[in-house]
């Protein structure tokens, strides 16, 4: 391709690009996904997190599976109080404590919490953390999430992050992003450490 028709190109997909921005100028609350089994899902969560609470916006993050086990983005709850909750309901990963029914009640705990977050009107921004690993073991019905997205207030975002995200809710989502393996340095033997990992 010569310069020329290289330029001409390019010129035509600004064109097209810019008569898609001007035409899309609704807004409204989207549901967005971060699954499959690469690093990042949750670290992507945690920047739009930040965006929102730069905005001045109401947010919460309700995190299932993990644990107790402490991180450092907890401390953004006393960087910006009133704006941030920050609730855990898991116990550790299912393969550590090998107690399904135990599992489902802290679920279920969980899931108290983000009702009530779903039905805060001032809420913009909510996340939900390893919320696909939980509808993957059958911890909770992808049907109720759906429900309680659906009767969401307008303007609220929700990001669902996790690995194994079930076809119905990828079906609903405004944006599913898959992140893939490529190299991690655990093959390396390298251990997680802070200011990456947690």
């Amino acid at each position: 391709m010569t310069d020329e028709a290289h330029k001409l190109r390019m010129q035509k997909l600004q064109a097209a690009m810019r008569a898609r921005m001007k035409a899309s100028t609704a807004r409204r609350g989207l549901v967005l996904v971060h699954t499959g089994n690469g690093k990042g899902k949750s670290t992507a969560a945690v920047g739009m997190l930040v965006r929102s609470l730069g905005h001045g916006f109401k947010c919460a993050v309700v995190q299932f599976i993990k644990g107790e086990q402490p991180t450092a983005e907890t401390s953004l709850v006393q960087a910006f109080p009133g704006q941030l909750t920050w609730d855990r309901c898991g116990d550790g990963f299912t393969w550590d404590t090998q107690d399904r029914a135990a599992d489902i009640a802290r679920v279920r705990e969980g899931w108290e919490i983000v009702k009530r977050h779903l039905a805060d009107p001032e809420l913009r921004f909510l996340f939900l953390d390893e919320f696909n690993v939980v509808l993957q073991y059958g911890y909770f019905p992808v049907e109720e999430l759906l429900e309680a997205l659906a009767a969401r207030p307008d303007h609220q975002h929700v990001v669902i992050t996790g690995r194994g995200a079930p076809q119905p809710l990828m079906d609903v989502a405004d944006l599913v992003t898959e992140m893939r393996e490529v190299k991690h340095p655990f093959q390396q033997g390298i251990r997680a450490q802070p200011g990456l990992e947690f």
